[in-house]
């Protein structure tokens, strides 16, 4: 691993700690954890589900976690994710394999994975999979804009075969191993039959990354002066009019406070249905990621309103 990667994830764990500090599940959540999605020890999920809706079918949520793709998991955002729950829906809380252990697009293929749990419980965890919804921000909000174009643009779903065939042969020969795993090979990348996201909402999200991104360095199998991998992972560059209707938001200190520029043209460009809001107070001190802190009114806000624009879609 290398320094700037330790640095980060040290960094980004103390701020997160000290966030959640007295933090506990709330009563009317019920909880399930530590499931297993995928062959990797860390291809994990949490489901959490308003208690109150006992065996009712509810809709979904996934969270698409943030962190620079080198840092994160489901436990640091178990109670921004049981806050959505108790909005009325069943909300599914994953980790993903990070870099730079993991190169792209490895946490593209956890989401593929997640989506087929989803698809396979709906009956045991009463999931209406008719309205799946994603919830992402920062990286996560990049992977699941990215994600969405998977699914909604099948040029560049097709486009993966040259990332893949570009891996290793250890590479793509972990990849391909178990069948019940594969998400992506030489031919593309293979979404769920018959599985969509109804809405999805991109919270102080990236969707224009540059060779000057250090991140890249740690994320991109090839680095980022390979200019095909670099196209793959920029937003701007895939949208279609089938891309899911979207809630963007951004802040005045988040440090993505310039990038919905690139990606709210390409949006209204293509007719997909969105709303962007910039949320502030009266400190005007709202920072990156606001809204997973639960000890916040200011996001407590945003989640009620973006739980509330996925319900105009069910």
């Amino acid at each position: 691993m290398s320094e700037f990667s330790e640095k980060m994830r040290a960094m980004c764990t103390a701020a997160d700690t000290a966030r959640d500090a007295g933090l506990t599940t709330p009563d009317d959540v019920a909880r399930f954890d530590d499931i297993a999605y995928g062959p990797d020890p860390d291809e994990v999920l949490d489901l959490y589900r308003p208690k109150e809706a006992g065996d009712r079918e509810l809709p979904v949520i996934i969270s698409f976690h943030g962190g620079g793709w080198i840092y994160g998991n489901k436990d640091v955002y178990q109670y921004y994710c049981m806050s959505l729950a108790e909005q009325g829906f069943a909300v599914v809380n994953f980790t993903y394999r990070l870099s730079p252990e993991h190169k792209f697009p490895a946490p593209l293929v956890d989401m593929n994975l997640v989506m087929k749990w989803v698809k396979e419980q709906k009956e045991s965890c009463h999931l209406d999979t008719d309205h799946v919804f994603g919830v992402g921000d920062s990286a996560g909000g990049n992977g699941l804009a990215l994600y969405s174009e998977i699914l909604s643009n099948p040029a560049y779903a097709k486009d993966f075969g040259p990332i893949v065939s570009g891996l290793s042969k250890e590479e793509l020969a972990e990849l391909n191993s178990d069948p019940d795993y594969v998400s992506v090979d030489a031919g593309g990348f293979y979404p769920i039959p018959g599985m969509a996201l109804t809405a999805v909402a991109l919270n102080c999200g990236a969707y224009r990354l540059t060779e000057k991104d250090e991140t890249m360095k740690e994320y991109l199998p090839h680095g980022p002066q390979d200019a095909a991998e670099m196209r793959m992972v920029n937003v701007e560059n895939f949208i279609t009019k089938d891309f899911p209707p979207a809630f963007v938001m951004t802040c005045p200190k988040d440090f993505l406070i310039e990038q919905p520029k690139a990606l709210l043209p390409k949006l209204q460009e293509a007719g997909v249905d969105y709303v962007y809001r910039f949320y502030t107070n009266a400190a005007r001190d709202l920072a990156h990621v606001f809204h997973c802190n639960m000890k916040s009114p200011d996001a407590r806000r945003v989640n009620r309103e973006e739980c509330e624009f996925f319900k105009h879609y069910i």
